[in-house]
């Protein structure tokens, strides 16, 4: 008969193997900073002020020694380092059962198997403490051996506190540069450092350097009045700082000040906004939860971590509508600067572009309101159209304020413009030009200059060929006409073309009779989306309504340039169509073609 298992039977689990287990328990440690972090953090525990990390080469082998001033090992009956008690009593913590007594506030380990964690840095370890008798006595263990060995050590003085030496160090931990070792104590142990007072100095004498390890300092707008975390085991506390999007925005989730998961963002149930829409830099600090044993960059998901994420609900809402409220400034805030940019590439667009066929800026008008001249009054007026005072909805670049001219001055010559830059001119009639010089950042030299017009190619006459305008004579011909002006300032030349184009007829569709003088209209975002329009002019606000539910713009907001491009392209669409009403189709596209081609050349270019 087969034996049937009492089912009331039990027993106790324990270990087989413990040299098996300490060696899973030493290599659970994966990260060599980390186990570094461990170390600085035994001496923070033994209330040292002052910890100084060395990183240098002995007989030609690389090592690592951490120093402190702290209260050093527990010692035994005899006033000796209790360092059998060290090794021997692994998983048996001193600090735990210090914590149990409430004794151990500000304590952070709790398992004995940090300085197993020496195993993922170099092959050996020596640990140095003082006793009561002012000798000092270490204790060696070797990476892989289950034996260690203690002694005294022959020292002129003895000095307080405990000292770690690791060496060799492993291949790969030698390239842990001191630096590198300073910005991940900066923040792996920035609440514990700001909140000891500890001062942690790293001595790298392989590059020649030295370091001060400052707790890290967050970007961005401290956010203030949060709700508050409050769970049945303790209330967590939140540090976040409201900032610019940027991939490198974590919030970290902390444990009595010792960084445990650097994004919360990556937990699971936390997943979402606002931890994962790279806004927030800080930290959640919750001293209740449960870590991982060997590596303690994790979290157990017990009830302590379901209540934090619990608590967490109330914060995440108060932050998401800060961040919305945040989106919505920088949306205004980059609809203004591509109004502005918009405005700019027809400002100067405009200036290459003959004033008689575009004239949908009542400039003369809107001059005349303002208790000045008309343009066709004023020195370089061009047809009536002074072309260098044009206001397109935007202030052309140095025609602002008399404050800022006075503070931004125009600097060198760097380049010309000629206006218009392309224009029709019927058989024997005349047309002035006139050169713009502008310097590196777009603004209008005035001083030093000299002008040189030429006909390049085709025929005609001018008149004023050294001045700043010249007036243009057609032939009796019709035919191409390429016009040069050369600007010179000292040293400095540059060159500007005009292309004319002289012919026996002109259009009267484009007389300004059919033209209809208004400023330039703003635009503004409607979602009306599987609707096919995709903008249209509204003339009581004269503003363009731009369907932002268009597969079309949706396709456009992937890059801010191309978004510039697609708003320009409803802009010509609309500028077109309102002022050249009644034109038929042929030249309707011809103006915009022309007009396409010219804005989105001066968008690029500004």
């Amino acid at each position: 008969m087969a034996h049937r298992p009492d089912r009331g039977a039990g027993g106790k689990l324990r270990i087989g193997d413990d040299w098996n287990a300490i060696r899973i328990i030493a290599l659970s440690q994966s990260n060599p900073l980390k186990a570094i972090a461990e170390f600085v953090e035994n001496s923070i525990d033994a209330r040292a002020s002052t910890i100084v990390i060395t990183r240098g080469r002995e007989q030609g082998e690389h090592y690592l020694g951490i120093r402190d001033d702290g209260e050093g090992v527990p010692r035994d009956a005899d006033g000796r380092p209790d360092f059998r008690y060290v090794a021997t009593h692994v998983c048996d913590s001193i600090k735990r059962r210090l914590k149990a007594d409430g004794h151990g506030g500000g304590l952070q380990g709790e398992f004995g198997i940090g300085l197993l964690s020496f195993w993922t840095v170099g092959e050996h370890l020596t640990m140095t403490s003082t006793g009561a008798d002012q000798r000092a006595y270490q204790m060696t263990m070797r990476k892989g051996d289950a034996r260690f060995q203690l002694g005294v050590r022959r020292t002129l003085f003895a000095e307080r506190g405990t000292e770690l030496k690791i060496g060799p160090l492993l291949d790969g931990v030698r390239t842990l540069s001191g630096e590198k070792i300073q910005w991940y104590l900066a923040s792996e142990l920035r609440d514990r450092i700001r909140s000891s007072k500890v001062r942690i100095t790293i001595v790298d004498r392989l590059a020649h350097k030295q370091y001060a390890v400052e707790p890290r300092q967050f970007e961005g707008r401290l956010l203030h009045q949060l709700p508050a975390v409050r769970t049945p085991f303790g209330e967590a506390y939140a540090e976040l700082y409201l900032c610019e999007p940027a991939d490198a925005a974590r919030v970290a989730l902390t444990r009595l000040g010792t960084r445990v998961v650097e994004d919360l963002g990556a937990l699971p149930g936390a997943e979402h906004a606002p931890w994962t829409s790279r806004y927030l830099q800080g930290l959640i600090d919750a001293p209740f939860l449960t870590l991982t044993p060997g590596t303690r960059s994790g979290v157990v998901h017990d009830g302590r971590y379901a209540a934090l994420l619990a608590a967490l609900q109330p914060l995440e809402q108060h932050v998401r509508q800060l961040i919305e409220a945040q989106q919505r400034a920088e949306e205004e805030q980059a609809s203004q600067q591509a109004l502005k940019a918009i405005q700019k590439a027809f400002h100067e667009a405009l200036l290459a572009l003959p004033p008689e066929e575009y004239d949908w800026f009542d400039v003369q008008r809107r001059a005349r309101q303002q208790g000045g001249a008309s343009p066709a009054d004023e020195p370089g007026a061009i047809d009536g159209l002074a072309v260098d005072d044009v206001v397109l909805g935007v202030a052309e670049p140095g025609a602002d304020s008399p404050q800022r001219q006075f503070f931004e001055f125009a600097g060198p010559l760097f380049g010309t413009l000629i206006s218009p830059a392309a224009a029709t001119l019927p058989l024997h009639s005349t047309r002035a030009f006139r050169a713009l010089p502008r310097d590196r950042s777009r603004r209008r030299v005035s001083d030093d200059l000299s002008f040189a017009w030429t006909v390049a190619e085709g025929e005609g006459h001018l008149a004023g060929a050294t001045d700043q305008q010249a007036v243009f004579t057609a032939p009796a011909t019709p035919g191409l006409t390429r016009l040069r002006v050369t600007v010179t300032q000292r040293e400095v030349s540059v060159s500007a073309d005009a292309l004319i184009t002289v012919t026996d007829r002109l259009d009267a569709a484009i007389s300004p009779a059919a033209i209809s003088a208004r400023g330039l209209p703003g635009y503004t975002f409607e979602r009306a989306a599987g609707e096919l329009w995709r903008s249209r002019f509204d003339a009581a606000r004269n503003i363009i309504v731009v369907n932002s539910g268009h597969r079309d713009f949706v396709f456009a907001t992937r890059q801010r340039a191309l978004q510039l491009r697609y708003l320009v392209k409803l802009y010509v669409k609309e500028l077109v169509l309102r002022n050249f009403a009644g034109v038929s189709a042929e030249p309707l596209l011809e103006r915009m073609i022309e007009l396409s081609l010219y804005a989105e050349e001066k968008l690029r270019a500004g």
